[in-house]
């Protein structure tokens, strides 16, 4: 499957026919991060539901940390609609030790756009955060309404700190100024544009990683940490840029919303499906020796689903998709760092 098909299949399955009132075809839609992970996934989604008008930005372009700059863009180009897929993100380790620089660059970003959208009469904005804002001993499946009950996973405080923030602020907009600035909080995300790093990438991408150089290189075994016996949801992008067009469309209160599957998988079954998909032969270790982690977390999506919205794409159908797209894309000789904080979003 080239990346042709790839974009075939899913016009197949997505569809292209939603009636959009909210986001009329000439308004001006600004997607901060439009070259990451998910900010692609939305440019993709509404391409294919015929908006043209979109208007896209590089870090050289338009530097997101400098608040100047970002009040003189929405001075000067008058945009109506606002995705804040931006931000600055990394895998477990490196967002460890760098917690400073994660929660800094994340709330300059998003207080900047969240403001410079509030200043300059953006008609909607949908705000990106990420599953990490819960509690680490949170109810499961998880829920709206465990935020702030309880201590956060301490390996990503920074990170999650930021992203709390940037909802507050939506909701503290919406409900101080009457700006219908909203939120949704996705599960792990994976799909094109993912960071296939070998250090600083998620779960996905880095176990796909190592199965395809084990595939490529004919060895014998691939040891994969812990038990295997957690269980972790996981979207496919283009799945949540859906669900993202239709809480635009549809949703216009200050409460955030969680998006995912709803449906979770032992990280030992992921394995295998892993392995399958890129054709790895060889033997599957885990070491119980390291640790496991949370046994479970999967979010609550039961109020994202009232508005119609439904995943389409399965976990092995993402897989293949995400996997095919790094090979004609070349992902896994990746060597940057930390992905730039205007271009990606887990």
């Amino acid at each position: 499957m080239n990346l042709n098909r790839v974009a075939i299949h899913l016009k197949d399955v997505m569809g292209s026919l939603k009636v959009f009132s909210t986001l009329t075809h000439d308004a001006r839609i600004f997607v901060a991060g439009h070259r990451g992970l998910v900010g692609s996934a939305i440019v993709r989604r509404l391409k294919a539901y015929g908006f043209t008008n979109l208007v896209l930005r590089t870090r050289s372009e338009l530097d997101l940390l400098d608040q100047a700059a970002v009040r003189d863009f929405f001075r000067e180009q008058r945009i109506d609609f606002v995705f804040v897929c931006a931000a600055k993100v990394g895998g477990i380790l490196h967002n460890s030790l760098h917690q400073a620089d994660f929660i800094y660059e994340n709330l300059m970003i998003s207080a900047n756009v969240i403001q410079a959208a509030a200043l300059y009469d953006v008609k909607k904005l949908l705000y990106l955060g990420s599953s990490c804002i819960y509690p680490k001993f949170s109810p499961q499946p998880i829920p709206e309404e465990a935020l702030l009950s309880g201590p956060l996973e301490p390996t990503n405080e920074g990170y999650a700190i930021a992203k709390i923030a940037g909802l507050k602020l939506c909701e503290k907009f919406y409900k101080q100024y009457g700006k219908c600035f909203i939120s949704v909080m996705p599960t792990n995300m994976y799909g094109p544009n993912d960071n296939f790093h070998p250090d600083h990438s998620h779960v996905i991408p880095g176990m796909m990683r190592r199965f395809h150089q084990a595939a490529r290189g004919g060895a014998s075994s691939v040891t994969v940490w812990g038990t295997g016996s957690p269980r972790r949801e996981f979207l496919y992008a283009d799945d949540f840029a859906e669900a993202a067009l239709t809480v635009m469309e549809n949703y216009n209160e200050a409460e955030f919303l969680n998006v995912g599957t709803g449906e979770d998988v032992p990280i030992r079954e992921l394995a295998f499906t892993m392995a399958q998909v890129v054709g790895f032969k060889g033997e599957i270790v885990f070491d119980s020796s390291k640790p496991d982690g949370t046994p479970r977390k999967v979010l609550d999506v039961s109020k994202v689903k009232s508005l119609g919205w439904e995943p389409r794409i399965s976990l092995e159908v993402g897989l293949r998709l995400s996997y095919e797209w790094a090979l004609q894309t070349d992902a896994f000789t990746c060597s940057a760092g930390a992905r730039d904080t205007q271009s990606s979003h887990v």
